[in-house]
């Protein structure tokens, strides 16, 4: 007799069970990232990568959170075409790579609009 199998998880059933267990002093401001980054665009999906959430466009990979920090909260966007975009929100000079800070929730809400509109781009160039 076959064993019983385990249906596979999907990526949103992943993130929400990862968000449920989340420790994290900034989950507030986690949480509300989350909705603007998913809100910039319908096509954007979300998953766990780097143990983290991380959002993807058909199958391209545009940028990721990075908790270890407790203080802020850190986005690493990680396709190429984000040295492109032009926003004082985004920091380093890498090649392939912009980082983006936030130390509040009043930080969050004050740059929504800004996030949006880079992940609109992004999103735009990753399907370019």
């Amino acid at each position: 007799m076959p064993k019983p199998t385990t249906p596979k998880k999907t990526d949103e059933e992943k993130v929400s069970e990862y968000m449920h267990l989340l420790e994290h002093p900034l989950k507030a401001e986690i949480n509300a990232l989350r909705a603007i980054i998913m809100a910039a665009h319908p096509a954007l999906r979300e998953r766990i990568k780097w143990n983290a959430p991380s959002y993807y466009y058909e199958g391209v990979d545009l940028v990721t959170f990075n908790l270890r920090m407790t203080q802020k909260v850190h986005l690493v966007f990680h396709h190429a075409a984000i040295v492109n975009i032009s926003s004082a929100m985004l920091e380093g000079n890498y090649k392939d790579r912009r980082m983006m800070y936030f130390n509040n929730m009043a930080e969050v809400e004050i740059h929504r609009a800004e996030l949006q509109r880079i992940m609109v781009e992004l999103v735009t160039a990753a399907a370019a």
